[in-house]
């Protein structure tokens, strides 16, 4: 008898990308990638934030490289696949701009819209581009949000942008999967980073957080680096066209 064996939630020798990497969730999971084996490109906006963190990275031991870049610019996102080929494709760039649904101004839906669902629709295209042509398949992973199985208090237009990217997902997987090309998301409850620090603050949006969390405590990035190696390697090696739910609970009612 030849028992199964685990397959590898390594990365090594793997190339990764992963986009808002300069802090929170994006950060962590570049980080996670790096710890797994992987050669990672950080990518953001802010190129002196980057080359801190890279610069830690790098001091630990771990193989990382940064990459400025504003995902919104869908040529800079086409040279940037154009010199490079990744194994992995991290998207954790997004925006959140709430308010009511009746009170949405059109610059903060366009906003939200063209980093939430354009951006991440064609940093996936060019990925799976660069892969297809590498011949070698891959792992495409978007930063969704629980919001993208649940509604929220003024957050219309967040939770359109995160079920449009759920939509998108379903579709790419059927026309990738072929070419060995898996795509996934993370769907993350609310974790403590610097950008959520204000709601946690607010005594009225903390009690609805602590009410919905199953869980006694509330997210943090490292709950996010977990699934982030799972999707990349192996052991996911046929799972595709879905979301990982890491909620504490939250859409379980």
């Amino acid at each position: 008898m030849t028992l199964p064996k685990t397959p590898s939630f390594r990365l090594d020798g793997k190339r990764a990308l992963v986009t808002g990497a300069s802090r929170g969730i994006g950060m962590a999971c570049a980080v996670a990638y790096a710890e797994a084996g992987a050669h990672v490109t950080f990518a953001a906006r802010s190129a002196d934030t980057l080359s801190g963190v890279v610069n830690e990275v790098r001091s630990a031991g771990y193989q990382a490289d940064a990459y400025a870049l504003d995902v919104t610019d869908t040529q800079a996102v086409r040279d940037l696949f154009k010199g490079q080929h990744f194994d992995i494709v991290l998207n954790s760039a997004g925006l959140a701009r709430h308010s009511a649904a009746i009170d949405t101004a059109e610059d903060d839906f366009d906003a939200v819209m063209n980093i939430n669902v354009r951006a991440a629709y064609f940093i996936a295209q060019q990925a799976a581009k660069a892969m297809i042509a590498q011949g070698t398949g891959g792992s495409i992973i978007q930063i969704s949000s629980q919001m993208a199985h649940v509604g929220g208090i003024d957050r219309a237009v967040y939770c359109s942008s995160k079920h449009a990217v759920e939509g998108m997902n379903k579709a790419m997987a059927i026309e990738f999967g072929p070419a060995g090309i898996r795509i996934n998301s993370i769907c993350p409850t609310f974790i403590l980073t610097e950008l959520t620090k204000p709601t946690f603050e607010d005594p009225e949006k903390r009690a609805w957080i602590d009410r919905n969390i199953k869980l006694p405590r509330v997210g943090v990035v490292e709950d996010i680096m977990g699934a982030a190696v799972f999707l990349a390697s192996d052991a996911a090696g046929m799972v595709t066209g879905t979301s990982l739910l890491v909620d504490g609970g939250w859409t379980a009612e």
